[in-house]
């Protein structure tokens, strides 16, 4: 008898900086043909790939990753659409399939939320092909509007500041800090953040 055990992801949930671009684009190459297609809503090759965490980078998206053992095994990226009159970016996912299932997205998504609002976002949109039931079901459980259209399927988050933090899924957010966090203005003004 055949026993696949799964570990409980370990790792943390943080923006990626400029220097974690190598270990963004080698996650992004890592995913399977399935979860690459669920991330970029069709068949890509890897040069795309790379090109494309290179730009993500480059044009100023905020990247959130899910960071175990000095590798990213999941993203949420943050896509600013500035041609729109209300503040408005495009959000995407991806998580390496043996993380899947786990609560890594919605951890992603949570944090990604957290900053939208924090940079005056009031509208996310994500799209996904008709068949990527674990993106629909995510974006549902963060109240996303879901519309259907020629086998694509278009999200719209509303952010409201006081209406978005009280939602239950925020409660992920608490499982990522490793305790509480103070905040210290010591005696030469500088802020200092302890747990």
């Amino acid at each position: 008898m055949n026993q696949i055990t799964t570990m409980a992801p370990r790792g943390i949930i943080r923006q990626l900086r400029p220097s974690d671009l190598p270990k963004f684009r080698d996650h992004l190459l890592r995913l399977d043909r399935e979860s690459r297609h669920d991330r970029f809503n069709g068949g890509i090759g890897t040069s795309f790939v790379a090109d494309y965490a290179e730009r993500s980078f480059r044009d100023g998206a905020t990247v959130i990753g899910y960071v175990e053992d000095g590798q990213v095994l999941g993203a949420a990226e943050l896509h600013e659409l500035p041609e729109l009159s209300e503040p408005t970016a495009q959000i995407a996912f991806s998580v390496e399939r043996h993380r899947q299932h786990q609560g890594i997205g919605g951890r992603l998504l949570a944090r990604l939320l957290l900053h939208a609002l924090g940079l005056g976002y009031t509208r996310l949109e994500v799209s996904t092909h008709a068949d990527n039931a674990s993106m629909k079901a995510l974006a549902r459980r963060f109240n996303a509007k879901l519309s259907f259209a020629q086998g694509e399927t278009m999200g719209v988050i509303e952010l409201d500041p006081a209406v978005t933090l009280e939602h239950p899924a925020f409660e992920a957010i608490g499982e990522m800090l490793p305790g509480p966090l103070t905040l210290t203005i010591v005696g030469d003004g500088i802020a200092r953040a302890a747990a």
